[in-house]
């Protein structure tokens, strides 16, 4: 699964949310089911980051979502996300999308 958090960030406070969105990610990067994620930053609209990441399937973000340190050193940033879906399923050739039931954690 792919999560997609955006920011929007003041010029005046890029430096600390690059420090803080780099810390988020490499708390996040500790958990088991964690894939890869990458941060970046909009080049039409420098104020606009985001901080990507996948996991091995929903559960595995979910439990990192409610671990002791990434209620510490993830959440606030994340709380500071645009207000908008942020987990999405990868697309894969012949898989059925967006099922309308009760999903596993895995």
């Amino acid at each position: 699964m792919l999560v997609v958090n955006r920011f929007r960030v003041d010029a005046s406070d890029e430096v600390a949310f690059r420090a803080d969105v780099e810390a988020a990610h490499a708390v996040l990067a500790e958990r088991p089911g964690y894939l890869d994620g990458r941060i970046g930053r909009n080049l039409d609209d420098p104020t606009l980051w985001v901080l990507t990441t996948r996991w091995e399937h929903v559960g595995a973000y979910r439990r990192a979502l409610s671990s002791y340190d990434v209620k510490l050193g993830a959440v606030p940033l994340l709380s500071r996300a645009l207000d908008e879906p942020s987990a999405y399923e990868v697309v894969e050739p012949g898989t059925a999308l967006n099922i309308v039931e009760t999903r596993s954690l895995g």
